[in-house]
């Protein structure tokens, strides 16, 4: 039996959407519907956070009991009013593989509300964008470090380093905001929005992570190796490359609950650590859209901060 299709017109654009009552996180029984009614109503805080920036897609047409996949190429069958920007892949290491000729990937751009929309009708559940914008693809709007913790720690033990790593930004009078991975682990963002390159981002990034290691060892841990995280936080700097993608602000995330990547407040965190309580660090879509009614976007200095690195 085919399945059944609704014509929307979301902003002036006619969408075709479809199979709206299957499951996509079969543990919640959360469905495509509210997936697209999410990022529906999610639109107007995370659309600036996505303006500009090459996406790759991590579709779950299966849903999250499936292996989903990503897709960096923008989808052929796109509608025409979908924005694409060209990047060059290099092959090994640039958004390329071993042994890959050079090529130029045509990656999507989410400019509007439609463009989200029509992901969410195949099942892109997570959103993930480069640091940078095109076409300038060259430069990092911020400097990332993602928390990323080794059992048995989780969010609480993120949320110490989280704290640790903004006490040794401001002692270099640099400002930071923080948000949930939609995982056990948190994100924090140092704004840059200047003429900073991907060298020198990556080169502080180290650096910072290294320093909070040395003065943290029994917490923090700045190399990769699995065996080296057991029960303490993995302070990734390796994620400022021009190839690489860090999941957008208010995106859902393909776990069991359809988790959200939340911007917090500060305060959120000092106080989810002062009560060891895990729950405060994690929201689902209803309280992502909750708290963006309320708060409006927490995730906005991100955008609108200009900052510049030590040179030294």
């Amino acid at each position: 039996m085919a399945s059944a299709r609704v014509a929307v017109e979301i902003d002036g654009r006619q969408l075709e959407l479809s199979n709206l009552d299957k499951v996509l996180y079969p543990e919640a029984g959360f469905t495509k519907a509210q997936v697209i009614d999410y990022y529906t109503r999610i639109a107007p805080v995370m659309l600036p956070h996505l303006a500009d920036r090459p996406l790759t897609l991590h579709r779950f047409p299966n849903g999250t009991g499936a292996k989903g996949f990503y897709e960096k190429q923008c989808p052929d069958h796109r509608p025409d009013w979908v924005t694409t920007t060209p990047i060059r892949a290099k092959g090994v290491g640039r958004f390329g593989e071993r042994r890959r000729d050079p090529r130029d990937i045509d990656f999507c751009l989410v400019q509007d509300r439609p463009t989200l929309v029509w992901l969410a009708n195949l099942a892109c559940l997570e959103l993930h964008v480069l640091l940078s914008r095109a076409p300038d693809v060259h430069r990092p709007t911020a400097v990332v470090f993602d928390l990323d913790p080794g059992a048995p720690a989780g969010v609480i033990e993120s949320a110490r380093v989280a704290l640790l790593l903004r006490a040794t930004l401001g002692a270099l009078e640099l400002d930071a905001v923080v948000k949930t991975s939609g995982s056990k682990g948190l994100q924090v963002y140092v704004p840059l929005n200047g003429p900073a390159d991907y060298d020198h981002a990556k080169g502080f990034a180290r650096s910072i992570a290294r320093l909070l290691e040395k003065e943290h060892p029994d917490l923090v841990v700045s190399k990769m190796k699995r065996e080296l995280r057991g029960g303490k936080v993995y302070v990734d700097w390796q994620q400022n490359e021009d190839f690489k993608t860090t999941v957008c602000a208010y995106s859902l995330r393909a776990r069991e609950q359809p988790t959200v990547s939340t911007p917090l407040r500060w305060e959120e965190v000092a106080g989810a650590v002062d009560d060891g309580e895990e729950s405060a660090l994690v929201f689902d879509a209803p309280a992502a859209l909750e708290r963006a009614e309320r708060h409006g976007d927490l995730f906005a200095a991100a955008l609108e901060l200009e900052q510049d690195l030590p040179t030294a």
